[in-house]
């Protein structure tokens, strides 16, 4: 399916914008010198887990804007007449995504909401799981983010063993892997993120969030 050339620019996420700054910072102290991307990416990703939220909050203020900026974009946004959104196939074989640090501390505290509210809709828990979760300081915050983050290396991890055996399931002797994997090295550092990628691991994220509910 033919890109859009006038749809607005997918959002760019905080540590894109680190990456980002990482390659500038880089390109000033060693000018005309080559960059071996997979060493620099690679020591992105260790500081960008070794720096704390008050180091990584002017980033995810810049991803705030940029979010804000696709949102607002994406309102006057007119697709093509005929124009129809394709999901693509996953493969069920892939490694799952892993929830965010928001989405580790709503699996815990879930049950309790639900509990004390009886009756509440999957809607109004996920408000309220929200609020809770903007009330929580740094200090609070950081078992879950310290979880996620294990969460992700495990993922990164499995799906370096899924690509390396050819990124697919042989279903139909076609190879469908997905798309593009979160976890391809050359990711973070893209400025211009594809929104539907990101919309796709909203998607998956809740999800995640009403089967929880469905086995309870």
């Amino acid at each position: 399916m033919v890109k859009d050339p006038n749809k607005p620019r997918g959002k760019t996420s905080s540590y894109a914008y680190f990456v980002q700054t990482c390659r500038e910072e880089h390109k000033k102290k060693h000018p005309g010198t080559s960059v071996n991307f997979a060493e620099f990416s690679k020591k992105c990703s260790e500081k960008w887990k070794s720096m704390g939220p008050k180091e990584k909050e002017k980033f995810e203020v810049m991803a705030k804007q940029d979010k804000k900026r696709y949102d607002e974009e994406m309102r006057s946004y007119v697709p093509p007449k005929g124009a129809r959104r394709q999901k693509k196939k996953k493969d069920p074989n892939a490694p799952k995504r892993p929830p965010s640090a928001f989405f580790v501390f709503c699996s815990d505290h879930r049950q309790k909401i639900k509990s004390e509210n009886p009756g509440i809709s999957i809607g109004d828990i996920a408000k309220k799981l929200g609020d809770l979760w903007a009330k929580q300081s740094s200090k609070d915050k950081a078992p879950y983010e310290a979880k996620a983050g294990k969460l992700k290396e495990k993922y990164e991890k499995d799906m370096a063993a899924y690509r390396a055996k050819g990124g697919s399931a042989k279903s139909d002797g076609k190879k469908s892997g997905p798309g593009r994997p979160a976890g391809k090295k050359a990711a973070p550092a893209e400025e211009d993120d594809d929104d539907d990628d990101e919309e796709d691991d909203d998607e998956e994220e809740e999800d995640d969030d009403d089967d929880e509910d469905d086995d309870e």
